[in-house]
């Protein structure tokens, strides 16, 4: 039974934003469970000898541009149109990632996750400020001096750790990665925001 999407997720990737209210609206509609997996995309890529596509097809004729033309079709369909790329990008998401952990721990990672995504991808929040990041977290509801304190443990940045071991383990190689199916069960990974069709035929069969 297809009642249940994980999304492995980091903050630095513009594609986790992109695809995070499309696929939220799809597993409402679906009455489906949304789980959030906090990993370090930085540490994917170097377990899987991957990197950023602006990177990786740097050298491929047109490849880039029409990725970008790609990206840009698909804001317009989907009415992400307050989308901007991050004035810091690529920052470091480390500290991001290893709070959303601990909210995750919570139980409270989606609702980490939609506090700080419109912040940092449509108002360029300052990723360098931890007094910006904790109004923001304030503003959604978050104790941050808890968040950032947490941050800062064995615990949590081993779990992060592991997170981002876990998912390379399943298959995962990049963001977005998602998989679909009962909890606790072998599931089915897609990969790419461009997924989203084959994702709804797969939780509408329930």
């Amino acid at each position: 039974m297809a009642n249940r999407v994980e999304l492995v997720f980091d903050f630095v990737s513009p594609n986790a934003y992109l695809i995070w209210w499309p696929l939220r609206e799809l597993v409402n509609r679906y009455e489906a469970e949304l789980d959030v997996i906090p990993v370090f995309l930085g540490g994917m890529h170097k377990l899987t000898g991957n990197a950023p596509p602006m990177i990786r097809d740097a050298e491929v004729k047109g490849k880039n541009e029409y990725a970008m033309l790609e990206m840009n079709r698909f804001i317009t369909r989907h009415g992400l149109g307050k989308y901007r790329l991050h004035p810091q990008f690529p920052f470091n998401s480390i500290t991001l990632q290893r709070m959303l952990f601990a909210a995750d721990q919570d139980g409270r990672g989606v609702q980490f996750v939609e506090g700080l995504l419109r912040p940092i991808w449509e108002d360029g929040l300052d990723i360098t400020s931890p007094e910006a990041i904790g109004a923001a977290l304030t503003a959604a509801g978050f104790d941050a001096a808890d968040l950032f304190a947490r941050a800062q443990t064995d615990a949590v940045k081993q779990g992060l750790v592991a997170n981002t071991d876990a998912v390379v383990a399943r298959g995962a190689f990049g963001i977005p990665t998602m998989f679909v199916g009962p909890k606790g069960a072998a599931n089915e990974m897609f990969f790419g925001k461009e997924r989203l069709g084959q994702i709804e035929e797969l939780l509408a069969k329930g």
